[in-house]
């Protein structure tokens, strides 16, 4: 296919179900090919986000933690004032699916599910860097976490529980749901949870800005929304012009 009618598009791991889903639909409606890359919004692996960008890869559209997403605009890589909140997404927790679940109902449940478990993970992307600065803290078990918690380069939480490398894991809930061998036991208890926005953002030295603006549309389209809820995560439905 001619290259003027490709999109070089990046997504976090939250948006990455939704996208494979959605792309291709997209591509069916639209005479142009969705080149389709994935990293985590923060971090130094190989394949993060920022990494990738220290390497010199460049990209039409990002998808990524608002966060992480605001950082880009300001370090130039990412056009001022093109940022568009697709969706949110809440943190979850899964076991292998044939351990017992423990209870995190409640913040004092959850407190005992940590300490009880042998071994824990937690992303390696914002909702893990929450877990590992804040919660851990918050719930005044930071010195126990160190010792049996560990953050996940470059794969999905599920996939270490699977392999049998960690009893509990956290990650946002689309990250989860696709992983098979795993059962998601809940949400985080309403006082510690913590949602993201995960949102677009134009490549500053992009050439093809009009095709990116018509992407995000589709993206963040009534249409759209279903497939987002299906994917555990929930649309804002921006408005656009």
């Amino acid at each position: 296919m001619d290259q003027d009618k490709v999109v070089k598009v990046i997504t976090s791991g939250a948006f990455a179900a939704a996208l494979k889903q959605l792309v291709p639909i997209y591509e069916k409606e639209n005479s142009c090919k969705v080149d389709l890359s994935f990293g985590s919004s923060i971090g130094a692996a190989h394949d993060s986000i920022p990494t990738r960008l220290r390497n010199g890869e460049r990209f039409d559209l990002f998808i990524l933690a608002s966060s992480a997403l605001e950082g880009l605009i300001s370090q130039g890589l990412i056009k001022k004032g093109s940022r568009v909140d697709l969706v949110s997404s809440c943190i979850g927790a899964a076991v292998r699916i044939e351990d017992k679940a423990p209870d995190i109902s409640s913040v004092v449940a959850l407190k005992n599910a940590l300490l009880s478990a042998k071994s824990v993970a937690y992303s390696a992307s914002a909702s893990g860097t929450y877990i590992s600065t804040e919660l851990f803290q918050e719930l005044g078990i930071a010195e126990e976490m160190k010792l049996k918690a560990k953050r996940i380069f470059s794969e999905r939480v599920g996939t270490v529980l699977v392999r049998g490398e960690a009893d509990l894991g956290f990650q946002q809930i689309s990250e989860l749901l696709p992983i098979s061998g795993i059962k998601i036991i809940g949400e985080l208890p309403p006082e510690v949870q913590r949602s993201f926005f995960f949102s677009a953002g134009t490549g500053a030295a992009t050439e093809k800005e009009n095709t990116v603006n018509d992407l995000v549309k589709f993206l963040a389209s009534d249409a759209a929304g279903n497939i987002i809820r299906e994917t555990g995560l929930s649309p804002v439905f921006p408005k656009l012009n």
